[in-house]
Parts: structure tokens; sequence; C-alpha cells
């Protein structure tokens, strides 16, 4: 009897010195990994703040039904050398040959009654233009307007009821999140790329006259122009547009045009055909801080206009090349893009009051806002 009283107090002794480890194992490894402790549905896959997502099956399933592939089919002439032979040989049937060029992209559905945001590169100088959808159907497209000022066109097709994309806000984008591009890239298909928002306002990159990029390392290729750039959330943030490319492949930085913009382009082409904007007819360059020093200016407050458009408002109101603008209505101008978006935003009849330089001495001088001109 003391034997087997024994050997359960041996047995004891052995169950609770397991179970005191266990236990200081265990508050180790919490101590060290307190997100052991997050019951399931917290951790991994949740979207919650803080968290790493393992899928985003959900926003691309809200978004990629409103991304449509974009074909579209030019008739250009081409002369080649045979019609060359044949006319010095006298062949009256010699001469420029017509034959079909086409070429693809991709676009979104913003409204629910067929009206589709691309670029403009995308579509431009297209004889026929054919949108088809994720489920397949293909329609012939109208070209309802163009943007060539930030690459933007709107297409309609008659069909109701579609899957519109919901828009995001571009503002709140921060560096660093999430982003999703869905395109058409080399005729594939859909497709879904996946990189982060890794800079926002990249302007003065020569491709058009507004340019306020959201730059993104998902992987922008030929086709996705015009597709979607969306949040985690399915929500359209941008418009993809460009990539920049040393060489064929390319380098991780893809450019889109932000939502806000592409909302109020898309809002304007819709009632009115065309984007009307505020024109003072002058060509600003930014003020260097050699520059402002030269001419006394602090804090190189000021742009320079290094041209003058004869026939514009700003030449009748006074302005002239060499000019520095320092205020437009009162407020101090630093860049040449923030006092070309300025303009652009001011309705045309409105008067301006503009303070500058010339020659050392101030000047204020009013300008009457006209509309801009179509881009030759």
């Amino acid at each position: 009897m003391d034997l087997m009283n024994r050997r359960w107090a041996k047995h004891a002794v052995f169950l609770a010195q397991s179970i005191i480890l266990g236990l200081a194992i265990a508050f180790i490894l919490v101590w060290f990994r307190p997100d052991l402790l997050q019951a399931p549905g917290q951790g991994y896959g949740s979207g919650r703040p803080g968290n790493e997502q393992n899928s985003f099956a959900d926003g691309i399933s809200a978004s990629i039904p409103s991304v449509v592939n974009v074909y579209t089919l030019r008739v250009v002439s081409r002369t080649d050398r045979q019609d060359a032979v044949g006319r010095i040989l006298g062949n009256s049937g010699a001469g420029a040959s017509r034959r079909p060029q086409r070429s693809l992209g991709s676009g979104v559905i913003i409204r629910s009654d067929g009206y589709i945001v691309t670029n403009n590169h995308v579509i431009e100088n297209a004889d026929e233009i054919s949108v088809q959808m994720l489920d397949g159907r293909e329609e012939k497209a109208v070209l309802v307007g163009t943007d060539i000022d930030t690459d933007l066109a709107l297409l309609k097709i008659p069909l109701d009821g579609l899957p519109s994309i919901p828009l995001g806000r571009s503002d709140q984008l921060k560096v660093g999140d999430v982003v999703l591009a869905i395109g058409n890239p080399y005729g594939l298909g859909h497709t879904v790329t996946q990189g982060i928002i890794s800079a926002t306002g990249r302007a003065q990159l020569g491709l058009f006259t507004f340019e306020n990029f959201i730059q993104t390392d998902a992987a922008i290729n030929q086709g996705n122009s015009g597709g979607a750039l969306v949040n985690t959330d399915g929500e359209l943030v941008g418009i993809n547009t460009a990539v920049l490319s040393a060489g064929l492949m390319p380098d991780g930085i893809g450019f889109s045009i932000p939502v806000n913009l592409v909302r109020g382009v898309s809002q304007q082409l819709i009632e009115n055909g065309r984007v009307i904007r505020g024109w003072l007819g002058v060509s600003p360059q930014n003020l260097s801080p050699q520059r402002a020093t030269d001419l006394g200016i602090p804090d190189t407050t000021g742009i320079e206009l290094y041209d003058v458009a004869g026939d514009g408002p700003g030449f009748r109101a006074g302005l002239r090349p060499g000019d520095i603008i320092t205020h437009i209505d009162g407020s101090a101008i630093a860049a040449s893009r923030e006092a070309l978006n300025l303009v652009a935003g001011l309705s045309p009849g409105s008067v301006i009051m503009i303070d500058g330089v010339r020659d050392g001495r101030d000047f204020q001088i009013q300008a009457k806002i006209e509309e801009r001109p179509p881009l030759p």
C-alpha cells in the first residue's frame, strides 16, 4: 500500500511539474506574441486597421465587373516600296493602300446607364470603338467627349443596369496604402496586380497639361491604360494612364489620374460635351531661388512668365513675358502648377486681380478670364 502511495505521489509531482512548465512556456509565448490571444477572424485577412490581409478577393469582386476591355479600329494609309515602284513604272493602280490598325486598352464603367471612362490616347483617332465586359458581352461604343489636357475620354454604350464601380476619394490616399490595378494587359483579359501608393501629386512629367498623378508600383503594362486603380474595398481611386520605363519592361513606376479629377472631368463631358476651364493665355515657370534673390523677391514667392499669347486675356490686361506674378486675388503663388490649376478652376468671365513685379517695380492689374481654347 505504501508502495502504491509513493507511486501516486511521484506521478502527482510529475504532473504538477508538467503543468507549471506548460504555464511558464505559455506565459513566455503570450508575452512575446500577444496576437496569439486574438479570437478567430481578428488576425490575418480580417481587414481591420493595423492587420495584414492575405486576400483582396472581396474588393476585387466588387470592382472587377465594372472594368471593361476597349478595342479600337483605325484605318490608316500606307505607301510601301512596291507602290512607289508601280508609280515609277506608270502603274495607275499603285499608290497609298489602306489597312486596318487595331489597338487595345481598358475602361471603367462609372454609371449604370453605360458611361465608361478611359484614356484619350486609347481611343484617339479611332474609327470604331468596341467594349467587352467581364460577362463576355460586347458592344459598339459612342465617344461622348475627350479632354486632351488630362488624357481622359468618356464613352457610352446602349445598355442599362450595368455594374458601375463605387468611386472613392483620391485626396484621402496615403503613401503606403495598398492598391490594385485592374485592366487588359497585352489583350490577356481581366487581370489584377497589387502594389502600394508610392507618391501622390506627381506633376511636371511633361505628359499632359494638367498633371496630378498617383504613383504606384502595381504592375501597369500595355493594355492597362484606361483601367482601374482601386483600394482594398474595391473603390475607384484612379485611372491607370502611364508607366515609366527605361527599357522594354516597366520599372515599377506607374501613374494614375486621381478619381477626384476623373469625377469632375466626366461630369463636364456628360453635361457639356467638353471641359470648360478658365484661361489667361500665359505660360509660367517656377522661380528658382537664385532668380528670386536676384529680383529681390523673398521666399521664392512668385512665378515667371516666359510667354504671353498675343490674343489672350493676359496680354490685353497688360501682362508681358518676363513679368513675375506673386499673387492672384490676394493668394500667394509659389508654383506654376498652382497658378495653372487656380486659373483653370475659374469660370470664363471671372475678373481676377494680379500682383507682380516688372523690372524691379511692383504692379497690379485686373484680367478677365476666358474659356481655355482646345489644344490644336
